[in-house]
């Protein structure tokens, strides 16, 4: 959960008491104060799928968000439904989001993505078709691995981890060419 959303918690949803802050396993936490309630905020944080989408082709497929700003590119991420496991999450954000079936490849790994206070679970996801963007996306580029620059945030570390296994030299999009 963003930190603002943490601030914003104020109320125990299990009984309605004012949430306190009190130390629990040496970090502070939002918790019901009420002994007979117990309900504490634990803030873990949230498993997102992230594909490293490749076309047949051999093309690397970068999405923009409907509610990002120009210019602003990604990986197609996603979040898991109910009884969901990673790798069937991860074929269904492909499907949703590209409108192409795709197979997961392989396991690339985990990221913490801080800021979000999710876990990217990354996978590299071969396309079965060319890519176009679905409705929770604006555009989708597709752009021979070569050519891609990764970003510092979020999915970012992944990408220049792939890039770098398969022999490329990524730099860093805000690195000076």
């Amino acid at each position: 959960m963003a930190p603002m959303e943490i601030e914003r918690r104020r109320l125990c949803p299990c009984c309605a008491a004012a949430l306190v802050r009190r130390e629990l396993g040496g970090i502070p936490r939002l918790a019901c104060p009420r002994a007979e309630c117990g309900f504490v905020f634990w803030d873990n944080p949230v498993p997102v799928v992230a594909a490293i989408a490749m076309t047949p082709a051999g093309r690397m497929v970068l999405a923009r968000n409907a509610e990002w700003p120009p210019g602003k590119f990604g990986l197609v991420t996603g979040f898991l439904e109910p009884g969901e496991g990673p790798e069937e999450g991860m074929v269904r954000e492909v499907a949703e989001e590209l409108c192409v079936s795709g197979r997961i490849r392989a396991f690339q790994g985990l990221y913490p993505f801080h800021r979000n206070n999710q876990l990217l679970i990354v996978y590299q996801v071969d396309l079965a078709g060319e890519p176009s963007a679905g409705e929770e996306l604006a555009e989708v580029r597709c752009l021979p691995p070569e050519r891609v620059r990764p970003w510092r945030r979020g999915t970012g570390p992944a990408v220049h981890d792939w890039l770098t296994a398969r022999g490329h030299t990524p730099r860093w999009i805000d690195e000076e060419v």
